[in-house]
C-alpha cells in the first residue's frame, strides 16, 4: 500500500501551504502526484431572486483559485512532484469523496491545518463526515496547534509528521492495513512505536488470571508487529496501555514524543464495528497530533 497520488482539498487557510509542503517528503516514499482541490460553495454562485445563476461570479472565483494554485504548483514542482488543479461547485464533503474515488488517490488530506486554543476540537463537522465515510486512507492534518497540557497552553508545529509515528492497533484488519501503510513509509521514519490498550470494559469484566493472559498475549502480538517493522528496516518499540483507550493512546503518544498517530478505522456507517470507528474518530478529534486513519 503506497501513497502515489494525494488529494489536497483546501479553503486557503493561513498555513495550508505550509501543511502541503510538509507532505512533500512523501516523494521519497513513492508520491508522484498531488491533486489540488477547491470546492466553490454553491450558495456563493447559486440562484438569486430575479438574477439566476451567477456565472460571472463563478468564473471570477475560478480564476482567483487557479492563480493561487499555480503558485502552489511551483513549490511542488521544485520538489519534483507533479500536480493538477480541480475546481468544482457544490458541497465539500460529497465532492471530496467523489473526486477521491474518481481519481483513485491513495490519501486524502483534510482537517484544520491551524487550530488555536478555544477553537473547538481538532475535527470539524465536514472532516468528521469525511473520515466516517471515506474508503480511502485519510490524514487529519494539524500543522499548527495550541492545546492545554498539564494546565498550560502549548503551541506545536507538526511539520515532520512521519519521523516518529505511533501505530495504535486493536489487531483488526484495518489495523493490519495501517501497519502495511506504515511499512511503505520506511524511508521517512526515524523510529516507529506500536501500542495497544487493554480497555476499561475488558479489564472490569474479567478476573486477574484472564487479565494476565490477555496482557501476555498482547505483548506477544505487539512484538510481532515490531518484528515486521524491523524486518522492513524500521526501528520499532512496543507499548502496552490499560485504561480509557483514547486517553491512553494520547498519553503514550506524548510519552514517546510521537509525531503522528496511525489507526485502523471501519467507519461509523458499519454498525457492527461502530466502537472501533468511534475510537479512531475520537482520537482524531482529541489528539493534537496529525492522525492517519486507514479503512
Amino acid at each position: 500500500m503506497k501513497i502515489e497520488r494525494l488529494l489536497f482539498p483546501t479553503k486557503f487557510g493561513e498555513v495550508d501551504l505550509n501543511s502541503l509542503e510538509s507532505l512533500s517528503v512523501l516523494k521519497d516514499a513513492g508520491l508522484k502526484e498531488v491533486i489540488l482541490f477547491y470546492v466553490i460553495p454553491r450558495e456563493e454562485v447559486g440562484f438569486v431572486p430575479y438574477g439566476g445563476y451567477l456565472k460571472q461570479e463563478e468564473e471570477r472565483i475560478r480564476e482567483e483559485v487557479r492563480i493561487r494554485f499555480e503558485d502552489w504548483q511551483k513549490s511542488l514542482s521544485a520538489k519534483g512532484i507533479n500536480s493538477r488543479i480541480i475546481i468544482e461547485v457544490g458541497e465539500p464533503v460529497p465532492n471530496i469523496l467523489k473526486i477521491a474515488e474518481k481519481e483513485k488517490v491513495n490519501l486524502i488530506v483534510v482537517g484544520k491545518k491551524k487550530k488555536v486554543a478555544h477553537d473547538g476540537p481538532f475535527v470539524g463537522s465536514n472532516t468528521l463526515q469525511i473520515i466516517t465515510r471515506s474508503k480511502i486512507p485519510t490524514l487529519v492534518s494539524k500543522y499548527l496547534v495550541q492545546f492545554e497540557h498539564e494546565g498550560e497552553s502549548v503551541t506545536r508545529t507538526n511539520d515532520a509528521i512521519f519521523k516518529r509515528p505511533l501505530l495504535a492497533t486493536d489487531w483488526s484488519e484495518p489495523s493490519e492495513r495501517a501497519l502495511e501503510l506504515l511499512i511503505s513509509l520506511n524511508g521517512l521514519i526515524e523510529k516507529a512505536f506500536v501500542c495497544h490498550v487493554i480497555g476499561v470494559k475488558i479489564s472490569k469484566s474479567i478476573d486477574k488470571t484472564e487479565l494476565h493472559r490477555i496482557e501476555k498475549e498482547s505483548k506477544e502480538r505487539l512484538e510481532k508487529y515490531c518484528e515486521r517493522l524491523k524486518f522492513a528496516g524500521i526501528a520499532a518499540e512496543p507499548h502496552l496501555g490499560a485504561g480509557r483507550t483514547i486517553m491512553e493512546i494520547i498519553r503514550i503518544s506524548r510519552d514517546v514524543k510521537a509525531s503522528m498517530i496511525i489507526m485502523g478505522t471501519t467507519g461509523k456507517d458499519r454498525l457492527h464495528d461502530f466502537f472501533l470507528g468511534s475510537v479512531s474518530h475520537r482520537a482524531a478529534g482529541m489528539s493534537e497530533l496529525p492522525t492517519l486513519l486507514v479503512p
